[in-house]
């Protein structure tokens, strides 16, 4: 999945968090509401300017963002 397409950061559209494209619907948003238990079908149904591939965008981005993550071990 391409999240580049569907993904979108804007300093003007909630202070630069990435968001749906066209939307003001962030990607955090949708995370939070797949981590509570909603179905992809519950969040389609309640927001309609999105669509499936916009959910799996989210995901990718989330995923791309995590590999990109260093973690590093501090000596106690």
């Amino acid at each position: 999945m391409n999240w580049q397409s569907r993904i979108t950061l804007d300093l003007n559209i909630l202070v630069g968090k990435p968001t749906i494209k066209g939307t003001r619907l962030a990607v955090e948003f949708i995370i939070d509401l797949l981590a509570q238990g909603w179905s992809t079908d519950e969040i389609l149904r309640n927001y309609p300017g999105i669509e499936i591939e916009d959910i799996q965008a989210c995901l990718s981005y989330a995923s791309a963002s995590l590999q990109s993550e260093k973690v590093y071990a501090i000596p106690a």
